[in-house]
């Protein structure tokens, strides 16, 4: 990964902060601070990625500053980086930023913010510019982080936590439901098992034997993935299988299929579509979504795994392990901001 420098520099104007929540004040800000920033110089892998140093940027009216702690990356990540018309679909430019959720520390507001506070613990999206030390995006955007929960975890959740929201709530599960979870050791699909779960559902969860004791531990029945999977799961089914979400390709949805679940009771979010099943996606979670599974978070009741974190200097080393696919959880990237 090359490092270079841009030179644009330019003052910082600060709002001062309304309403900033108890025990919080200004964020100062170094006006000769610059914000390093990855970037993706070319279609392709992490050997076009860059560490690079630009000015940091001013919010406009309705726009807020964030000191950026944590970005965490998703799949799409890295597609986007790859693949010219998943750029396109995102509308994420390459070459361009990098990194989509974050979570930080609000270090400035523009004219006629009232959503959030100079100081305010935050989280949010920003599509092609997350992993960076400073970000700039609508204020109306970003979900404020309850104390309890660490700004690494936060910055898991934009994506995935949406994601798994949807994926399980438009399945409509309850007691009397079993429901089948294809891919549910990675990022998605940990938050997608412990939503199931909560909802009294038995849940029959997919993964390699290595995460089969983790999912155990979450209240999910493991089966390995692969060939002959409608197989294993009639073998540990007590019951009929009567729903799915499948969160990595169509595998566990076609299994589903197979073992007489209604297509209408089958949510996909990725790999290609099967006739009656629903594609879903984060912008199929309710509004307020993030927040309401941040409070899950900080009351314990729901759990996110962090396979590890990487200095900011090292994402190029992030991405390619991302690539390699199999992560329990997620990466994040740290910036090294306290």
């Amino acid at each position: 990964m090359s490092v270079r420098t841009r030179t644009n520099h330019k003052s910082l104007p600060l709002t001062p902060s309304h309403g900033n929540s108890a025990g919080r004040g200004p964020v100062a800000i170094d006006m000769t601070e610059q914000n390093r920033v990855i970037r993706q110089n070319a279609y392709g892998g992490p050997e076009h990625i860059s560490l690079e140093s630009e000015a940091v940027p001013s919010p406009g009216a309705g726009e807020a500053l964030v000191r950026v702690h944590a970005a965490g990356l998703n799949p799409v990540d890295w597609k986007i980086a790859a693949y010219p018309a998943a750029a396109e679909a995102f509308g994420v430019p390459v070459p361009g930023g990098y990194g989509h959720d974050f979570a930080g520390v609000v270090a400035a507001v523009g004219d006629g913010v009232s959503e959030v506070a100079i100081g305010d613990r935050v989280v949010g999206g920003a599509g092609g510019a997350a992993v960076a030390d400073y970000t700039v995006l609508p204020a109306a955007a970003l979900t404020v982080v309850p104390d309890a929960v660490p700004l690494a975890v936060a910055a898991t959740l934009p994506i995935a936590g949406r994601t798994a929201v949807a994926a399980i709530g438009r399945l409509g599960l309850g007691p009397d439901d079993t429901v089948l979870i294809g891919g549910a050791a990675g990022g998605v699909g940990i938050l997608a098992t412990q939503l199931a779960v909560q909802t009294g559902a038995a849940v029959v969860a997919t993964a390699s034997p290595a995460n089969h004791d983790f999912l155990r531990g979450l209240g999910a029945l493991p089966v390995t993935y692969g060939e002959g999977l409608a197989d294993r799961v009639r073998g540990v089914l007590t019951g009929p299988l009567t729903a799915a979400a499948d969160l990595q390709g169509t595998e566990a949805a076609q299994a589903a299929l197979d073992l007489g679940v209604a297509p209408g009771r089958i949510t996909l979010i990725a790999g290609g579509p099967l006739p009656g099943t629903l594609p879903t996606g984060g912008g199929d979670a309710p509004e307020g979504a993030l927040g309401r599974l941040l409070d899950e978070v900080a009351a314990g009741r729901i759990r996110v795994d962090v396979e590890a974190d990487y200095p900011i200097e090292r994402t190029a080393e992030a991405v390619s392990r991302l690539r390699e696919g199999h992560v329990r959880g997620k990466l994040v990237i740290l910036t090294g901001a306290e």
